[in-house]
């Protein structure tokens, strides 16, 4: 006898960008997350674009973290080396449990498209109230880097051995609706 197939269960996933620069029209990398988690089937929970600063970020994402509707968390930019860049230091202390191999496997992968540069990358990951936090660069490409190569499937509560779906809806009953 077979072992029945796993049903996609969509999220509900925010999307921050943090830009000093850029407007939501100008997004083009919040935008490309948008367009994939939405074609993936996942609903989008809500979309911000605010200025790279370590309180607006925390700001924003613990309010996130406190609602319970939302399952995981997509940030890009503010994750370099520049003076502004705070996205780490920001969203890292609000962490329950890292996500240590995000960060791995996102320079792992990304090395094929961008070298040794790769080193320069902070991208981050944890779980905070069961709710996913994935931090990734600010550039179109490295969005796609970080949805092609690890959250589209992990976010997809088919993918086997295992996904994060599971977590996002352990224990906050809410979650689970």
């Amino acid at each position: 006898m077979s072992k029945p197939q796993a049903l996609f269960i969509p999220l509900n996933i925010a999307v921050l960008t943090v830009s000093d620069s850029r407007t939501l029209a100008e997004d083009t990398s919040g935008q490309y997350l948008v367009d994939q988690l939405t074609a993936a089937g996942h609903q989008l929970a809500d979309r911000q674009l605010i200025i790279d600063d370590i309180y607006q970020i925390r700001a924003v994402i613990s309010g996130w973290i406190a609602d319970p509707s939302i399952h995981a968390i997509i940030t890009t930019g503010g994750t370099g080396f520049y003076i502004r860049d705070s996205m780490p230091e920001a969203v890292s202390i609000l962490f329950d449990k890292a996500v240590d191999g995000f960060g791995e496997m996102f320079r792992l992968i990304s090395k094929d498209d961008i070298g040794m540069s790769t080193i320069q990358s902070r991208a981050i990951a944890g779980m905070a109230n069961d709710t996913g936090i994935f931090c990734l660069p600010g550039s179109s490409g490295a969005c796609r880097t970080g949805w092609e190569g690890i959250l589209k499937e992990q976010f997809d509560s088919r993918t086997r051995p295992c996904n994060f779906v599971p977590h996002f809806m352990r224990t906050n009953p809410s979650h689970a609706s």
